[in-house]
């Protein structure tokens, strides 16, 4: 970012930041985690893993606003998938 190297890449800068964002938003409104819920958040994350495979793979070059938008899109799934599990444990205890 202006000319500094980042700490992270731009896929887990967006990771972190919808994670951040979703639990916030957890914490204040009630979700539902039904099995729609949790289907879609898989869903979520195939952007990210199609974008960082076809890179690794050499099949094409990604940029860091693609790395970036995929990884909220990723972040959002992933935080769905950590707090539907936390839910589950929950109930069942």
């Amino acid at each position: 970012m202006n000319g500094y190297q980042f700490p992270v890449c731009a896929r887990c800068t967006g990771f972190y930041i919808m994670f951040l964002i979703y639990f916030i938003y957890t914490y204040f409104f009630y979700v539902n985690y039904n099995h729609f819920l949790i289907l879609f958040s898989i869903l979520l994350l195939i952007p990210a893993v199609v974008d960082g495979t076809s890179q690794l793979k050499g099949l094409r070059e990604s940029n860091n606003y693609l790395r970036f938008f995929t990884g909220l899109i990723g972040g959002l799934g992933l935080g769905i998938i950590i707090k539907a599990i936390k839910y589950y444990i929950l109930i069942l205890l």
